[in-house]
C-alpha cells in the first residue's frame, strides 16, 4: 500500500473530526477547514491508489 493512501486516510479522519468540531461549536471557519482537509485527504488517497494500480500493472 502506498504511503499516500495512508496519509490521505489520516487527513480524511482529521478533517472529519475538525468539521464536526466546527459544527458543534458553531465555528464556520473550523468547519470549512475540516471540509478542505477531508477533500485533500481524498485526493491523496486517490493518488496513492493510482500509484498502487500502476505498480501492480507493472509487476504482471
Amino acid at each position: 500500500m502506498d504511503k499516500d493512501r495512508i496519509t490521505g486516510a489520516a487527513k480524511q479522519v482529521k478533517g472529519t473530526i475538525k468539521e464536526a468540531a466546527g459544527k458543534v461549536t458553531g465555528d464556520t471557519k473550523t468547519q470549512a477547514e475540516g471540509k478542505a482537509e477531508k477533500a485533500a485527504g481524498k485526493v491523496l488517497s486517490t493518488v496513492g491508489g493510482a500509484k498502487d494500480a500502476v505498480r501492480d500493472a507493472l509487476k504482471k
